[in-house]
């Protein structure tokens, strides 16, 4: 049986704690193969992050309470995978963008 494969969340997190310990937690979690956590922007208290985690049969109920006990707040799910394979997003004539 096949699962959540990927997950992208938006999140706001406080500086502590470390975006390494978050990541390693959240690796630590059963069925994670991966993660990655890129700084989209900073302020004095705050960081906002893309969280993306891949793995087979991912449990977003765990990742939430570790982000949540990490003092992070999920603002968005902004991509999931399910099934046998990840399937790559492929770009279409609409993605263009006109200036």
């Amino acid at each position: 049986m096949q699962g959540l494969r990927r997950i992208v969340l938006d999140v706001l997190k406080t500086h502590e704690p470390k975006l390494t310990d978050l990541a390693l937690k959240l690796s630590n979690l059963e069925g994670v193969d991966g993660v990655n956590i890129t700084v989209h922007e900073i302020d004095k208290s705050t960081e906002n992050i893309k969280i993306t985690i891949e793995g087979n049969m991912l449990d977003y109920e765990e990742i939430k309470k570790v982000v949540e006990s990490m003092n992070g707040v999920i603002h968005s799910i902004d991509e999931v995978a399910a099934g046998r394979k990840i399937v790559n997003e492929v770009k279409t004539p609409q993605d263009r963008k006109y200036f």
